[in-house]
């Protein structure tokens, strides 16, 4: 797994390493049980501070994508776990969050109920195409 950071991007580094992270588990580059580089060597490798990276790292871990063991570092959690776990109920609070601050968006803009479904739908699809 290769990431990259854009400096000047609008979204904070932590969150462009998060995002790559969990997109790398949705398109099977990273499979339950991976490990992680650890934080500081990450943090070297992307030019970054040390801090930012335990940021990703900690949001990945409270959202579920990962297990923090002491030494053995950040590992990718088992979809299965995932599921039974806490960081499952914070993700889709945080999904459905996300959704409707986009509806609430679009429908400022104008938008309709229908064609704001089209769209997350075609999104939805894609990404589970892409995978």
């Amino acid at each position: 797994m290769l990431l990259s950071i854009d400096h000047a991007a609008p979204e904070p580094i932590y969150l462009q390493i998060r995002t790559q992270v969990v997109t790398a588990i949705a398109r099977g580059e990273l499979h339950p049980g991976d490990r992680l580089p650890s934080v500081r060597a990450l943090a070297s490798d992307l030019g970054v501070n040390l801090h930012t990276v335990n940021k990703a790292y900690a949001l990945l871990r409270d959202e579920g994508y990962l297990v923090m063991r002491g030494r053995s570092g950040a590992r990718i959690t088992d979809p299965a776990d995932l599921h039974a776990s806490v960081g499952c109920e914070v993700g889709d609070e945080r999904l459905a969050a996300s959704l409707h601050q986009l509806a609430l968006e679009y429908r400022a803009r104008g938008g309709t109920l229908e064609e704001f479904g089209h769209i997350a739908l075609q999104q939805a699809r894609q990404a589970f195409e892409d995978a």
